[in-house]
């Protein structure tokens, strides 16, 4: 019997060569050499730990400088969630360090000597963080509420998932080219994880390059827009504290999630984010943010990334609807696979079996000659 293998390619297939790089920087060390930079937790590398009386750049009209293109690269290693055998350890200790940045120096070494999928989007520093989330102890995401989980049976898994792919509404906002959420914007995943901030005396701009979403935050005390208005980004409102940019955020929509590429969590409506921006080196901001969503979540949690620079690094124009094949791969295929169920209930045949996972588009079957390929539509 045949295999019908159900889904389209995914964005980042066809929407690589949009995706913005950073320029290599000679041929990587070998993989049980971790390079200089890797040698110590970044994090501990900051000017900030290493110098109490280090000063914050600032812009020329004094306020602290954020400005500049930064990526989240370094932190492809760290889990979003803590495994349980760390218990509620916040750090790695030397060995398990010395493992990642092991890992982290072969999988650059890799994409840049040997690849080319990921050859300038790989990371130069290793963190010795156990995961991103880092409150509650155990650094886990709160289960969801009832009304989290009714929400949660709203979603489909779009392209990642088994179909039937009948309208736009059968895919996730990500693969739409819409929207990917703030925290889906900002963890770091396969590519495309640059963030261009820029400033002037009454706002910031924050730009992320895949899906391009741009959230402009004023500075000037203005209150939050109405309550029955809702974004796709919420709305946002800054404000300096010391020399930490601190931005809430509300008026979320609650039709995004909260999890990497803009899929996992839901949130509702009643979503606030509390971020906090913090330039500890010339090279790092210090990101915290705290989740708040008690209509989805059983508890708020708060997550600590690392934002950095790699010399070189450029944001590319990101154009998603221009590259993106996934949607029409998917609905096409969708027709070639009932036009096949067609032919074969009218024949007597066995109907074609069709795959329900994504990892059995992407990793093949056994045997390939006992696939039908649909993802290539008519």
């Amino acid at each position: 019997m045949a295999t019908a293998l159900r889904s389209s390619a995914t964005l980042c297939c066809v929407l690589l060569f949009t995706a913005g790089r950073a320029i290599a920087q000679g041929d990587a060390a070998p993989p049980h050499d971790p390079s200089k930079l890797r040698s110590t937790p970044a994090e501990t590398m900051a000017a900030a730990v290493r110098d109490p009386h280090w000063k914050v750049p600032r812009t020329s009209w004094g306020q602290p400088s954020l400005e500049g293109v930064w990526s989240t690269d370094d932190l492809r290693s760290v889990p979003l969630n803590r495994p349980e055998r760390f218990g509620e350890r916040e750090t790695l200790n030397s060995e398990e360090f010395l493992e990642r940045a092991r890992a982290d120096q072969g999988g650059r070494d890799e994409a840049v000597n040997v690849g080319s999928f990921l050859q300038h989007e790989w990371g130069v520093r290793t963190f010795g963080y156990t995961s991103l989330v880092v409150d509650p102890p155990n650094g886990r995401v709160p289960e969801l509420t009832d009304a989290g989980k009714a929400l949660a049976a709203t979603r489909n898994r779009g392209t990642f998932g088994p179909g039937p792919f009948d309208s736009f509404a059968d895919f996730t906002l990500y693969d739409r080219c819409i929207t990917r959420g703030v925290l889906g914007s900002i963890l770091p995943v396969i590519y495309g994880n640059g963030i261009r901030i820029t400033q002037n005396p009454d706002s910031v701009a924050i730009s992320y390059e895949m899906i391009h979403d741009t959230r402009i935050i004023p500075l000037d005390g203005r209150a939050h827009i109405a309550s029955g208005v809702h974004q796709w980004m919420g709305n946002a409102r800054g404000h300096w504290e010391g020399d930490t940019l601190v931005v809430e955020t509300t008026n979320f929509t609650d039709r995004t999630n909260l999890g990497v590429n803009g899929n996992g969590t839901p949130n509702s409506e009643a979503l606030k984010l509390t971020e906090r921006f913090t330039r500890v080196d010339p090279e790092m901001i210090e990101y915290i943010v705290t989740v708040d969503d008690p209509v989805a979540l059983t508890a708020p949690y708060t997550m600590r990334l690392m934002i950095t620079s790699t010399p070189g690094y450029e944001t590319y124009e990101y154009s998603c609807h221009e590259g993106n094949q996934a949607v029409h791969n998917a609905l096409s295929g969708e027709r070639v696979y009932e036009k096949q169920v067609a032919e074969a209930v009218a024949n007597g045949l066995p109907i074609p079996a069709r795959a329900t996972e994504h990892t059995q588009i992407r990793d093949g079957v056994p045997d390939p000659n006992k696939v039908i390929n649909i993802n290539a539509g008519e």
